[in-house]
C-alpha cells in the first residue's frame, strides 16, 4: 500500500514515441484539383510519392514525461525541432506517430495570434488576457503590473502607441508579460528571454521560479545555455530531431557545449605569466607536467 505521505511526483507531459512529418508540396500534376486531393486523403503514400511530396522529419520517437514543478530546458542547434516539439505539446501542431499527454492546459508562449499590431500595447493586454482566459476584471487587476514588468514605458509613454511601432524586443517582452500574469499548469516559452537587458531577464526567471513553486510546469527554448542554467534544473537536448540527452541542466549542457565547441559560462581571469618563461625552476619545486 502506498505511504499517503510520501512525496509523489505528478506528472503533467507525457510524450510517448513521438514523431512530427512536415510535408512540403512538390510540382507533381494535379495538385489543384479536388480529385487530386480527394486521392490524397485516400491514398496518401501514393498520391504524395506521385505529386512529388517532400516528407520533413522534424521529431523523432522522442519520449520523456515531465512533472510538476519542474522547469524544464530545451536546447540544440538551429533546426532540431525543439520548437515544433513545443507546438505538439500545446496542441497546435499534429503528430504522425506516438501520443501527447497532458495534466492540464499548456500555454504556449505568447499569444501572438491575439495580438494586433494596429492596436494600442494597452489594448494588446486586454486582448492577450482575454485569449488567455483571464477576466476582464483580473487584467485590470494586473495591469499595472503587466506593463512594468515588461518595461517598455521605462524610455517613454509606448504602451499608449500601436504596437507595430514597437521594437521586435519591446513586442516580445510584452507579450512574455502577459502570459506570465496567469498562472499556468504548463507554459511554453520559446526564445523569450533572449530579448531584453539583464534586469528583464532578472525579472522574467524570478518569475519562472515563482510558477513552478505554484506547481506549474515550465518548458524554455533557448539559445542562451546562461538562460537554461539560471532557470532550468533539467534539460533535453534535441539534435536533428532525436533527443540525445536527458538530464540535470549542467551534465547535459557540458555536453552540448563540447559537441558545438562552445560555452557562454562567464570566463575568469586568465592566470598571470611568469615574468620570466625561459628561467627553469629548481628541480624539487618543479610540478610535474600533466599528461
Amino acid at each position: 500500500m502506498a505511504n499517503p505521505n510520501s512525496d509523489e511526483r505528478i506528472p503533467t507531459v507525457i510524450c510517448d514515441g513521438v514523431d512530427i512529418v512536415y510535408r512540403v508540396n512538390g510540382t507533381g500534376a494535379g495538385r489543384g484539383s479536388a480529385t487530386a486531393a480527394l486521392n490524397r486523403m485516400l491514398r496518401r503514400k501514393t498520391a504524395e510519392k506521385a505529386a512529388g511530396v517532400r516528407l520533413v522529419h522534424a521529431v523523432k520517437k522522442v519520449s520523456f514525461t515531465a512533472y510538476k514543478g519542474e522547469a524544464v530546458g530545451l536546447i540544440g542547434t538551429n533546426g532540431s525541432g525543439k520548437s515544433t516539439l513545443l507546438k505538439a505539446i500545446a496542441g497546435l501542431q499534429p503528430v504522425e506517430n506516438g501520443k501527447i499527454y497532458t495534466n492540464g492546459q499548456p500555454s504556449l508562449l505568447g499569444v501572438n495570434a491575439a495580438l494586433m499590431g494596429d492596436l494600442t500595447g494597452e489594448r494588446n493586454v486586454y486582448l492577450g488576457g482575454l485569449a488567455m482566459g483571464m477576466s476582464r476584471e483580473q487584467i485590470k487587476e494586473r495591469y499595472q503590473e503587466i506593463v512594468d514588468f515588461s518595461g517598455i514605458n521605462e524610455k517613454g509613454d509606448f504602451i499608449t502607441l500601436p504596437m507595430r511601432t514597437y521594437s521586435s524586443g519591446m513586442g516580445a517582452r510584452l507579450r512574455f508579460s502577459i502570459a506570465a500574469a496567469k498562472d499556468h499548469d504548463v507554459l511554453l516559452i520559446d526564445e523569450a528571454l533572449a530579448t531584453g537587458d539583464r534586469a528583464f531577464q532578472r525579472r522574467s526567471e524570478k518569475r519562472i521560479r515563482e510558477l513552478r513553486e505554484k506547481a506549474g510546469t515550465v518548458f524554455l527554448v533557448s539559445h542562451s545555455n546562461g538562460a537554461i542554467r539560471d532557470t532550468c534544473d533539467r534539460t533535453l537536448w534535441l539534435e536533428r530531431g532525436e533527443l540525445r540527452m536527458d538530464g540535470p541542466t549542467d551534465e547535459v549542457l557540458e555536453a552540448y557545449e563540447a559537441f558545438t565547441g562552445g560555452s557562454d559560462k562567464p570566463k575568469g581571469k586568465t592566470p598571470p605569466k611568469s615574468p620570466n618563461p625561459q628561467k627553469k625552476e629548481p628541480a624539487a619545486a618543479k610540478a610535474p607536467l600533466p599528461s
